[in-house]
């Protein structure tokens, strides 16, 4: 079984990342952590549930982490690219608990098992081998916090709250097949688009706002 674990605005840069997010849903997202294992850096909001935006960015002043960094961010033509394109809330991450049965037969998508950080690792993440989204973000990224639940207190509660979460797609028949193999609790609903996009309709102290 996968769980909804949090949706994620794949940015050129962090401010570009927040400033998209605050014209879209009228709120300032709070600076959130570095990720010194993975040479990136992010912002963080809840969303209710337990479920949280991250609005995540190759850190400009780290180093490379040694290997691929996942969200596809090493191909910053291709993030740009998608960007300029209004692709922008570029995919999901799910949870699991037992990584590795997901990942059996399925490495051609999700790629593998990684234990981050590096040093003291917590919790497992997959990445493919040349860090690229799965099905370039149709499938989400998998976390494995190992039994753990992922602390809130750190997240900003600025009163958002997920309403609905949808794909566009192409070939939805296909997409909605790999979710149902997969037993995905809260997926996104999935239509037919001309291209991959995401939409997130989103309760603010303002109304009701759309996050693309």
């Amino acid at each position: 079984m996968l769980y909804l674990d949090h949706l994620t605005v794949i940015a050129p840069s962090l401010a570009e990342g927040v400033s998209h997010v605050r014209a879209c849903l009228d709120l300032d997202v709070p600076f959130g952590q570095r990720h010194d294992y993975m040479g990136t850096h992010n912002h963080l909001l809840q969303l209710g549930d337990a479920v949280y935006l991250e609005i995540v960015a190759l850190d400009p002043d780290a180093h490379g982490p040694g290997r691929s960094r996942w969200f596809g961010l090493d191909d910053q033509a291709r993030v740009r690219a998608a960007w300029d394109e209004g692709q922008r809330l570029r995919g999901w991450v799910a949870r699991a608990d037992g990584i590795g049965s997901i990942l059996a037969g399925r490495e051609s998508i999700f790629g593998r098992k990684v234990a981050l950080p590096v040093i003291g690792s917590s919790f497992d993440f997959s990445i493919p081998d040349d860090g690229s989204l799965p099905l370039d973000g149709a499938a989400p990224s998998i976390i494995d916090r190992r039994g753990k639940s992922r602390s809130m207190a750190t997240i900003a509660d600025l009163g958002a709250r997920l309403v609905s979460f949808v794909l566009e797609h192409p070939d939805p028949v296909a997409v909605s097949a790999l979710y149902r193999g997969l037993s995905i609790d809260r997926p996104p609903v999935i239509v037919r688009g001309d291209k991959l996009l995401y939409r997130a309709q989103i309760e603010t102290a303002t109304g009701l706002k759309e996050l693309t």
